[in-house]
């Protein structure tokens, strides 16, 4: 896989909503990969999670979110199973899962239910090794506002916090393993 090729045909690569997504996926491939060589005994895929950071977010141009240039129809919480679908129609399913699973500390069936969450019924949640290690990455850095800036523990527990408790829980077993 070649991920600025594929980010390419979706995006214009001087755009705005292409420099947010690059910027972004770089920091997140390169704590990804860092997390991923501290923890070798996992025997965690290096390539593959380099590629997965890399287009981790691919779907956020078909959402609505005037604040990273994407003005698509779909809500922004969509993007991971939007980038899932585009991953697998270009041969890349097991890439798409991560875009599916990354996002908050994953997503259950019942929070969808729960909360009304316009997305399809069934589990978001991170499975492999390679998915947690991006997903827990991801946490770190936004998209919006400062793009540089990496969030403390602290302060991405604050933003889970808001999601439950058991959000919280998944988020604080992967800073055992993973810091």
């Amino acid at each position: 896989m070649e991920p600025l090729e594929i980010i390419g045909k979706y995006y214009k690569p001087r755009s705005k909503a292409y420099k947010i997504l690059i910027s972004h996926s770089n920091l997140v491939t390169e704590k990804a990969l860092k997390i991923a060589h501290r923890r070798k005994d996992l025997n965690p895929d290096l390539i593959f999670i380099e590629e997965a950071s890399m287009v981790h977010d691919l779907g956020i141009f078909k959402t609505n979110a005037p604040d990273l240039f994407c003005f698509g129809e779909y809500p922004y919480l969509c993007h991971g199973y939007l980038g899932c679908e585009i991953l697998t129609a270009e041969g890349y399913p097991e890439h798409g899962l991560v875009c599916e699973r990354h996002t908050g500390v994953g997503i259950t069936t019942e929070e969808i239910i729960a909360n009304k969450l316009p997305l399809p019924l069934r589990d978001f949640v991170p499975v492999s090794v390679e998915e947690q290690i991006v997903c827990f990455a991801d946490k770190f850095f936004s998209k919006s506002g400062d793009l540089f800036h990496e969030k403390t523990v602290a302060e991405v527990r604050k933003s889970i916090q808001k999601f439950g408790e058991k959000n919280l829980v998944r988020f604080n077993e992967w800073c055992e393993l993973f810091l």
